[in-house]
Parts: structure tokens; C-alpha cells; sequence
């Protein structure tokens, strides 16, 4: 599967600084056979991520667990939508197995929407985070979850799993969210993150939003502050790349200077940590995001 976006429908072609990011898989082939190997599934590959290529070569890949199949259809996603199978209780050893063989340092653990299930996952992703800490007992471990919509007190819960840095994405801005998220809920995603942050003070909490899907520079901005106020200590921002032509359009593309604009601006609401370009993700490079953040708290 090739995991790149699709052209810009107007034009036919991808602006330079995207363009210049496409590269085959080349010595990511190694990552790709451990996780076939290990029977895990990345967000990598079942997104279509055009980072993939980078990623898979450095050795680093975001687990997925729960399965392949998501039972939300957001329009920016690339994600199976169906009926998912029930979660694989062997799951989380295995994924701590490969974590270990790869060696990594910062663990990055997502899945797909699991509203079938009672807790909406966040049993298996505590499970996972506990296996992970026993192999890799010096390893940070970054979870990025769903918004476990109708759990109760599902931040408090997924709080005492005890991950390094706690990761939810409001992904776009509330107008938006019928057309872009159905499924979803602003206001629940907000509570979620200063839930987390009341519960998990000593943890990093984080999230992360896609330009180019019709939003305005006002709106991005109310978002910014919204997810300051609700405790969030880092934010990416990236722009929307059309994973198939079945997907949502991409609205507009933003230069690299206007991602420093944005990052400029949300530096100045007070995040300890803002990345914002065009290829950023909420996963990619997020051990240099807690590095960043570890030196920011050693800074007297």
C-alpha cells in the first residue's frame, strides 16, 4: 500500500513542500516484516501516513491496537469502518515484544474508535501500557486514544494507566466536526483532555489539529486557546493530505510560513512544546516532542 495523498483535484499536483516529502519505502522494510511477523498493526500504514516512509527506515512505528477496523467513518481517515473483531488479549505482549526489538525509547500507542465495547478500549490500552513499562521499564510511553465517548469516568481511568504522555486530537475546529468528525464532540474531546490533566497532573497532555480542511485563522485560534485552558501542554499542527480521492477534499494548502505563524501565535498562549508544519503529525517525531518537553521542565 502505498502511503501517500492524493493530488490536489484542481491542479493535479502536490505543492513543492509536500511533493519533496515523497520517497519509496526503502529501508523501512525491516520495521514493515517485524510487525507483519508480530501480527501488529500501525496507524502508519492503516492511515496511509506520508510520513511512513521516514518512520518505518528510523526503526519507529505507532502501534495500533484493537484492530484494523474502526467503527466511526471520519472523512479525513483512511481507516477501515465496520464491525471490529473482539480485542486480542494477546495483543499487549506482543506489541511489548516488538517495542523491545526495536529498541525504541518513547513507546506510541494509539487505536481505532471502539465504541462496541463497554469501556471503549480503555482497559486493553492500560493492559498494553503495563506490558510495555514491564519490558521496556525506561522507555516513555505516549498513548493516543479516542474519545471513549458515553465511558464513564473514562479520563480519571485512562489516566491511571500511567502513560508518560497522554494524546487526544480535536482535529479540527467544532463547525467542522458534523461534516469532518461525526461521532465525535468538541466539548466531550475538551473534557476528556482537562480530565486527564486534573486526574494525571505529573503526565503531558497533548493534542493536535489538520489545516486545510476549510477552517479560518479565527477559529484555529479559539481552538488553541480552548485546549490551553483545558491543560494541554502540547500542540501539533499539521495540514489535511487527502488519503484517497473517496476522502474530503483538501480545502487549501499552507505554506511553511503560515505553520510558523500558527506555532508563533500558540507559543505566545503559553504551550510548553508546539509543533506546526506541513508534514507535522501527532506521532511523528514525538520522542524529540518529549525530549523538548523533559529539557523545558530541567530549565530553571
Amino acid at each position: 500500500m502505498l502511503a501517500w495523498p492524493q493530488p490536489d483535484a484542481a491542479t493535479g499536483r502536490l505543492p513543492r513542500w509536500v511533493a519533496a516529502r515523497a520517497r519509496p519505502l526503502g529501508s523501512g522494510h525491516g520495521t514493515r516484516a517485524l510487525m507483519k511477523r508480530a501480527d501488529l498493526v500501525t496507524v502508519c500504514e492503516e492511515a496511509r501516513c506520508p510520513n511512513l516512509s521516514h518512520c518505518y527506515a528510523r526503526g519507529v512505528a505507532t502501534f495500533m491496537v484493537l484492530g484494523e477496523v474502526c467503527t466511526r467513518a471520519c472523512a479525513f481517515c483512511a481507516v477501515q469502518t465496520g464491525t471490529p473483531a473482539p480485542p486480542d488479549p494477546e495483543e499487549p505482549e506482543r506489541l511489548a515484544r516488538a517495542a523491545a526489538t526495536l529498541g525504541l525509547g518513547h513507546v506510541v500507542i494509539t487505536s481505532v474508535d471502539r465504541d462496541d465495547l463497554p469501556d471503549g478500549g480503555i482497559g486493553h490500552f492500560a493492559r498494553t501500557v503495563a506490558a510495555v513499562r514491564a519490558r521496556l521499564p525506561e522507555a516513555a510511553v505516549e498513548v493516543l486514544t479516542p474519545d471513549f465517548r458515553g465511558v464513564p469516568d473514562a479520563a480519571a481511568r485512562i489516566a491511571a494507566a500511567g502513560a508518560d504522555v497522554f494524546n487526544h486530537n480535536v482535529e479540527t475546529v467544532p463547525r467542522l466536526y458534523e461534516a469532518v468528525r461525526p461521532g465525535a464532540d468538541y466539548r466531550r474531546s475538551l473534557d476528556l483532555l482537562a480530565g486527564v490533566k486534573a486526574a494525571a497532573p505529573e503526565s503531558f497532555v497533548k493534542s493536535g489539529l489538520m489545516v486545510g480542511l476549510g477552517e479560518t485563522d479565527e477559529e484555529l485560534f479559539s481552538v488553541f486557546a480552548d485546549l490551553r485552558a483545558a491543560g494541554c501542554d502540547v500542540l501539533t499542527v499539521g495540514q489535511y493530505l487527502r488519503p484517497t480521492a473517496r476522502h474530503r477534499p483538501v480545502a487549501n494548502y499552507l505554506s511553511p510560513e503560515d505553520f510558523s505563524a500558527l506555532k508563533s501565535y500558540a507559543q505566545g498562549l503559553g504551550f510548553a512544546y508546539v509543533a506546526a508544519g506541513p508534514m507535522v503529525r501527532s506521532s511523528f517525531h514525538a520522542d524529540g516532542h518529549f525530549r523538548a518537553l523533559r529539557r523545558t521542565e530541567e530549565t530553571p
